[in-house]
């Protein structure tokens, strides 16, 4: 089974080849955030038209690659949801016509199971069941994996996600975007104690998230008040602690109550490295193994598309000819 994923659910066009016996072949991705900067963030319609420049040229260069043809193609799989819905629509009409012109099946991937499978890609995957972390810019999500397909939400964001917190922080602390690696770069010489942020929904038991009042509670510490670079890097170190130790409790919770061995970290934000180190500390403590992606694995790319269809193909799920493309999609009903 060889297939080639799409990805295309926001700001990132990816395009990679995956083989069920030799791993990753080939994955390519053209970032659109030159294209935004000037917005201060993702606008839709330019992300949509952007798509359509560079998914052709992309499939072309995964393929040469891949030392593969479209005649080596087994199928194709691409991002149906969740995301923007005019850069879904995209990817999934590009997609479909690709598998309508070749003669071969096409499948539709959850963006976020993508995201929980992108471990897999690695030397040392995670065997299944496991325990899910899945925090990016749109989503976090403790997730309960049993295997491929079976998916249970044992927590979520009740507002804001993280990743959103750290970006629109970011931008009041006048920061360029996207902002969440650049917050973490400015917290790193920053003093720890002098900004107090709260750490949300940590006093009662559970594990739902809330991150929109550490926003909040950002603007509060920034109003009316002259900052020079060391205050300014207290105020990012400040924030950034309260989202990692939110994160690292209730994944310490969500181990011990489900039993699992195994905690899988995907999205963009498992590429902070406070976070990183913090969820090491929790996992030894439980007695667990901790796996991530790659950095280049943890945000928006094919390969986890490519991976996600090969497995899903693999045991005969396929698409008619609708686009089935979803600009909200809850994981684990891929079926409905």
């Amino acid at each position: 089974m060889r297939v080639i994923g799409i990805e295309s659910s926001c700001d990132e066009t990816a395009v990679a080849v995956y083989d069920a016996q030799r791993g990753l072949l080939s994955h390519r991705l053209h970032s659109q955030i030159a294209l935004h900067q000037a917005y201060g963030g993702v606008v839709p319609e330019i992300a949509s038209r952007d798509h359509v420049k560079w998914l052709l040229p992309l499939v072309r260069e995964a393929l040469a690659d891949a030392k593969s043809g479209p005649e080596s193609i087994d199928g194709v799989a691409y991002t149906a949801g969740p995301g923007l819905i005019g850069a879904l629509l995209v990817g999934a009409g590009f997609a479909r016509s690709l598998a309508y012109a070749w003669g071969r099946p096409a499948v539709a991937i959850h963006h976020l199971e993508g995201h929980l499978l992108a471990p897999l890609l690695e030397p040392d995957p995670p065997r299944f069941p496991f325990l899910a972390l899945i925090v990016s810019g749109g989503h976090t999500q403790l997730v309960d994996v049993a295997e491929i397909g079976r998916y249970r939400i044992l927590g979520e964001t009740l507002d804001d996600a993280a990743g959103e917190a750290f970006d629109k922080t970011a931008k009041m602390l006048g920061l360029p975007y996207p902002g969440g690696a650049a917050l973490a770069r400015l917290a790193e010489p920053g003093r720890p104690g002098r900004f107090k942020f709260p750490r949300p929904m940590l006093d009662r038991p559970g594990l739902e998230f809330s991150f929109s009042g550490l926003k909040t509670a950002a603007l509060v510490a920034l109003r009316d008040r002259e900052l020079d670079d060391q205050a300014r890097a207290d105020v990012a170190h400040g924030f950034q602690e309260a989202i990692v130790e939110t994160l690292a409790e209730k994944s310490r919770r969500a181990l011990a109550a489900t039993g699992h061995r195994r905690l899988v970290v995907a999205g963009g934000v498992g590429a902070n490295l406070s976070l990183r180190e913090r969820l090491h500390a929790v996992a030894r403590g439980a007695g667990a193994q901790l796996y991530f992606p790659r950095a280049e694995f943890c945000t928006d790319n094919g390969a986890m598309i490519a991976l996600a269809g090969c497995m899903r193909l693999s045991r005969g799920d396929r698409q008619g000819l609708e686009l089935g493309a979803r600009a909200s999609w809850e994981l684990g009903s891929q079926g409905e």
